[in-house]
């Protein structure tokens, strides 16, 4: 059945473009119109070792291409074509992959490993491949097996412990796994090869051992092995081990105890003797562990009823030591790191660990930062002022407001002037801690601030000044102005002390974000922070200086559609900047739109915003702008009733928007902004029903769409028959139809997953949302339209009431909607309302909440069932 394909998979590979095109196209025939002897084919030219490596190579990619891909909806499309082939063919393709892991060519019997796995992870958790690791322990325990496969089958229990669950396994198998890869980290039986190999494997393995960690002689060979690998000739091996480690820390925390004498001792060393990529993973362990103990101090401070897990405070114990290995580290940096946003160095990550050191241990940290700080900030070496400025900056979170102040007061003058600087690292991480200080420790609404009147102008002079020094260091400026401005918010009379200072710092962010030797990161940064000095600002002192700033941005956007567009790249340019000043526009209107005195600045100003936003728009013919459908969002809310005239253009593009299955965020804001339109206009929608509501049955139906905007658009029929009321009627049977599906599915949904259930919350909430707009759109019209679906849906909160899982806010949605039931149906409630003893639970136990919000809303329900009842 397999067929002779060497041929086709090198012309595919072909520098003649005719010649690829039509091997490709070949392939692909092949493989639509029978699957079984393509995949068949793909694995009998990567068994054969007189095949060309080339052939081989691609043979394996369109292999794993045919099991898996990233779109859930095509991977599960992909896992049952392959469920569905013949099981007696299924069992020739594993055998030959198997047999590829003997390959003298090592990139055959990699690839072959890679999609045994891929397999595994389809059949395994199905029990239809029971051999497999049976067969992959054969190649381990065999004394005559070569190194060679023996590497292969590390590689592939490595990459199989990487796809399947923990749960797929049984503890012999398991323990088999684990007992076949720690003997092949052996230093004196295996080459560096299979050590390397065996130390990935385990690396995948771990999640597996929560058994093997419990008991503690499998647990101490294990650490005793881990240890000892990391100790190698071979910095690779060493990397590996101490990824191990780093796992380990995260997963096995309380049961490290007994080894972290020896763990502090191996990577003290590393972390100052090592190759930087060792070390850097001996690093990593101390912040894996700071992760684990600020969780679980989180835990501890929320007063959760269970007994708190074991807190071991290593981080505590070792701090005198631990400390001063991270601040050698500091003085490690490399030049030129300040211009690449890719770079990790031990500087960098020595600098992340004291931060979240700091953030552990509180306090206690300052006496032993402190002198490293004075003994480096005014010493000639850049580094060592760099090195004292950052570890500064890394404490700024964990320790007391009390215990920083003093430092912060003192040293901000300080600060200050080093923004000048010769050395441009020294600026860099200068800037980057004064936007720490604002963003930790400028608080004038809690009674905090390291800024007062008296210093606010020679702060806000340095800033301005220092946008105009070097890009990098002009966009960390633009952060600390960021913070600086949101101190503001909600800060009363106190957010004046920024409003005289406004027009400069407004001109001085516009003038960064047109810089021309800056880059697409500088322009975004001053856009952004645009936009938070705009939204912090004291809307009473600023309100004319924003109404200055509303024709200024428009202008600029009018520009970005005049653009001639050559090139993508031109495109693109005009997208970003569009999306930019979109945002800038969407503030300015939620800003002055906010207050009646300043909401008619809006009003006068809409047809001119509104023809913009069409026009950028029309620069695109597949998709909308995400950033001017959410400024139309804003627009919609400020003029009410009057926007309803703009609906004649912008409906095709909300509809355009509700297709767009592939960015689904555009489809997720599209979907918000018809709520908005539809609390915006009321009834001015009903033209436009039909249509939009079209597109959004097609979008619950498809399997394309991103499934976290599903929920949004149950929420949006609700808004939808809120705005309509009676004429809803013509949709009602559809989506109830849709409802009602969605809840059953949010049962059968897996409650073991973290992401699922947090899905099935937002789904829930969402399906109680659409009912409350449907039940109050039909109150005073038809509300016997609902009397046939009210049983199934107090079936529904009867469910959710019992849900151990669900959220807050998918309990106000469900008693609201309870609400609803009784406040539209009235008496013809009463019957179900008597049969249903969970409502009175119910409500009782929102009652007694301490959320003020869900105790008003319980109230309101509990009176509206009670006049139902005495009815």
């Amino acid at each position: 059945m397999a067929v002779e394909i060497t041929q086709f998979l090198l012309y595919a590979q072909s520098a003649d473009a005719k010649i690829r095109t039509e091997a490709e196209s070949n392939l692909r025939q092949f493989q639509e119109q029978n699957l079984p002897a393509f995949l068949l084919s793909l694995s009998v030219e990567l068994a054969n070792n007189e095949k060309p490596t080339e052939s081989r190579r691609l043979a394996g990619i369109l292999f794993k291409n045919s099991l898996d891909a990233k779109d859930a909806a095509r991977k599960q499309h992909l896992v049952q074509q392959w469920v569905s082939i013949d099981i007696s063919i299924k069992s020739q393709i594993k055998d030959l992959l198997l047999r590829t892991l003997d390959s003298s060519v090592t990139e055959a019997s990699h690839t072959s490993a890679q999609v045994i796995a891929k397999i595994a992870s389809i059949e395994v958790p199905r029990k239809e491949w029971p051999e497999l690791i049976r067969s992959l322990l054969i190649n381990m325990t065999q004394q005559d097996r070569p190194a060679a496969l023996k590497k292969a089958t590390l590689e592939t229990l490595g990459y199989v412990c990487e796809e399947i669950s923990h749960q797929d396994l049984v503890q012999d198998e398991v323990n088999s796994v684990l007992t076949a890869v720690v003997q092949g980290m052996n230093l004196a039986e295996h080459s560096s090869e299979v050590r390397l190999a065996a130390t990935r494997a385990l690396y995948n393995a771990l999640e597996f051992a929560q058994t093997n960690f419990e008991n503690e002689m499998e647990r101490n060979y294990i650490m005793k092995v881990v240890c000892e690998t990391a100790m190698s000739k071979e910095a690779e091996v060493r990397q590996s081990a101490f990824e191990c480690l780093v796992s380990i820390a995260s997963m096995y925390y309380e049961v490290l105890d007994p080894y972290m004498q020896t763990l502090f001792e191996l990577t003290l060393k590393t972390v100052r003797g090592d190759e930087e990529a060792v070390a850097l993973q001996a690093i990593e362990f101390w912040s894996s562990i700071c992760d684990e103990e600020i969780e679980l101090q989180e835990y501890e401070s929320a007063e959760s009823g269970d007994s708190p897990p074991h807190h071991s405070h290593f981080i505590e114990k070792a701090l005198s030591s631990l400390v001063p290995m991270l601040l050698d580290t500091l003085l490690k940096q490399e030049e030129d790191q300040d211009q690449d946003d890719g770079v990790w160095n031990l500087s960098m990550a020595g600098g992340t660990c004291l931060g979240l050191v700091s953030r552990t241990v509180g306090d206690a940290i300052v006496p032993l930062v402190l002198p490293f700080v004075e003994a480096n900030i005014l010493k000639p070496e850049w580094r060592c002022r760099e090195a004292a400025t950052y570890a500064f900056g890394s404490i700024l979170e964990g320790p007391t407001i009390e215990k920083l102040s003093p430092l912060v007061y003192a040293g901000l003058d300080f600060l200050l002037k080093a923004m000048r600087d010769e050395n441009r690292h020294v600026k860099d991480t200068t800037a980057w801690t004064l936007s720490r200080i604002f963003e930790l420790l400028h608080s004038p609404a809690n009674g905090f601030s390291v800024i007062s009147p008296a210093n606010i102008q020679g702060v806000l002079g340095v800033l301005l000044e220092s946008l105009k020094d070097a890009p990098n260091v002009a966009e960390k400026v633009c952060g600390a102005i960021y913070y600086l401005a949101q101190g503001y918010e909600d800060a009363g009379t106190s957010s004046s002390l920024l409003s005289p200072c406004l027009p400069q710092i407004i001109s001085s962010l516009i003038g960064t974000a047109e810089r021309t030797d800056g880059d697409s990161k500088l322009r975004s940064s001053a856009y952004e922070t645009l936009n938070e000095v705009v939204r912090c600002s004291n809307v009473v002192d600023t309100s004319n200086i924003i109404a200055q700033l509303l024709p200024v941005i428009m202008n600029k956007l009018g520009q970005t559609v005049e653009h001639q567009i050559i090139s993508a790249d031109d495109r693109e340019k005009q997208g970003d900047l569009q999306a930019l000043l979109c945002g800038v526009l969407q503030v300015i209107i939620q800003k002055l739109s906010n207050s009646d005195d300043t909401k008619p600045i809006i009003l006068q100003a809409a047809d001119q915003i509104m023809i913009l936003f069409l026009k950028v728009f029309a620069c695109r013919s597949s998709t909308v702008h995400e950033e001017a459908m959410l400024a139309i969002g804003a627009l919609a809310y400020a003029t009410g009733p009057k926007f309803g005239k703009y609906m004649v253009e912008f409906h095709k593009y909300l509809e355009m928007g509700l297709q767009n299955f592939e960015e689904y965020q555009v489809c997720a804001i599209t979907v918000g902004v018809v709520g908005d339109v539809c609390r915006a206009i009321d009834e001015g929608i009903l033209p436009y029903c039909d249509g939009i509501m079209s597109h959004l049955v097609k979008d619950l139906a498809s399997g394309e769409l991103h499934r976290s905007v599903k929920p949004a658009i149950f929420s949006c029929f609700g808004d939808i028959a809120l705005a309509i009321g009676v004429h809803f009627e013509n949709y009602l049977h559809i989506t109830i139809q849709m409802m009602q599906g969605a809840a059953g599915l949010c049962s059968q949904m897996d409650t073991n997953d973290e992401e699922m259930v947090e899905y099935i919350n937002q789904l829930r909430r969402s399906i109680f949302e659409a009912y409350s707009g449907i039940l109050q759109g039909f109150k005073n019209s038809k509300p016997e339209l609902m009397l046939p679906h009210a049983e199934k849906l107090l079936q529904f909160i009867e469910l959710v009431s019992r849900d151990k899982q669900r959220e807050e806010s998918v309990t106000k949605a469900a008693v609201a909607v309870m609400g609803d039931l009784a406040d539209t149906l009235g008496s013809n409630m009463k019957i179900l309302f008597k049969d249903r003893t969970f409502c009175a639970e119910f409500l009782g136990e929102c009652l007694e909440s301490d959320d003020e919000q869900l105790k008003e809303t319980a109230t309101w329900t509990q009176g509206m069932i009670g006049r139902v009842l005495v009815s």
